[in-house]
């Protein structure tokens, strides 16, 4: 149980990397196509929160992840009813069996007691759980510059090939440079109703965000860095204050143009909090 709402702030950045290709777009970099603006998709970050809590608690009880490819999820929740000796592979389940199901899947899977799930699929549905942690998607601060390179493999893939070329071509997206900010909210209303969230799982949070990019380093998506993550918490479960009023307290300006590093911005942030909120700097 928590006593608090939470809002946050994130801000990282990518150097020479595409953050989150669009799949739409021969994975480029994902950008709004009227502003220039790039982003970074909900789905994506909260991957990573996953990923990061599953290396850092993987095998521990009550840190189990749905959303990841084991095992389909339907098997899941049959699992969910076979654990609290229902009946399975009926149809029109009575509320009482999937309420009971649902409460062990928040028990059990970190993510669905965080960004919650929709387990209503087949036979051995689990119901709605609607997740107390929401993040909005990440935007860049300044627009960016995708750029479209050639690259060269010096392999050849089929044999027939190999007996005319001695390498292969392809193409690499990557901004050379963004700085992007999200924002988040968790309503402790939710948890305390729904999923039964705790301050432990948020202090696993907030670890997971700061450190997230630090185990997911590749070469695609080059270098990439948290930078900052201010939270604002509530004295209340309902909250003190409405949140893009507390958002609006952190500015962050351009210094030079095009920007190509983290110094190249200015970040000012109003210290001066509104009545029942405290402002949190994790990083």
């Amino acid at each position: 149980m928590i006593n608090n709402r939470y809002d946050f702030v994130m801000l990282f950045d990518v150097e020479n990397g595409n953050p989150n290709g669009d799949p739409d777009a021969g994975n480029t970099p994902r950008i709004d196509a009227e502003t220039g603006f790039g982003y970074v998709t909900d789905v994506c970050l909260k991957r990573k929160i996953r990923n990061y809590v599953e290396l850092v608690k993987g095998g521990e009880a009550g840190y189990s992840i749905l959303i990841k490819m084991d095992k389909a999820l339907n098997t899941k929740f049959n699992d969910a009813y076979k654990a609290n000796n229902l009946k399975t592979g009926q149809k029109g389940k009575n509320k009482e069996d999937v309420k009971t199901a649902r409460e062990y899947m928040c028990r059990n899977y970190y993510d669905v007691r965080m960004f919650g799930a929709v387990m209503n699929t087949g036979d051995d549905p689990c119901g709605i759980v609607r997740g107390p942690v929401q993040i909005n998607f990440a935007r860049s601060i300044s627009p960016v510059n995708i750029q479209d390179i050639t690259i060269t493999r010096q392999a050849v893939t089929t044999e027939k090939d190999f007996e005319n070329k001695n390498n292969e071509m392809g193409r690499k997206s990557f901004i050379p440079y963004g700085l992007y900010r999200a924002e988040g909210y968790i309503s402790a209303a939710l948890a305390n109703k729904i999923t039964d969230l705790n301050e432990e799982d948020l202090e696993l949070l907030w670890n997971a965000i700061i450190n997230m990019f630090e185990e997911d380093h590749s070469a695609a998506r080059g270098k990439m860095c948290m930078r900052k993550l201010i939270v604002f918490r509530h004295d209340s479960i309902l909250g003190n204050c409405p949140s893009h009023i507390l958002f609006d307290k952190i500015k962050i300006d351009e210094n030079t143009i095009p920007p190509r590093e983290f110094n190249n911005y200015t970040i000012s942030i109003d210290r001066n909090m509104p009545d029942g909120v405290e402002m949190i700097e994790k990083l």
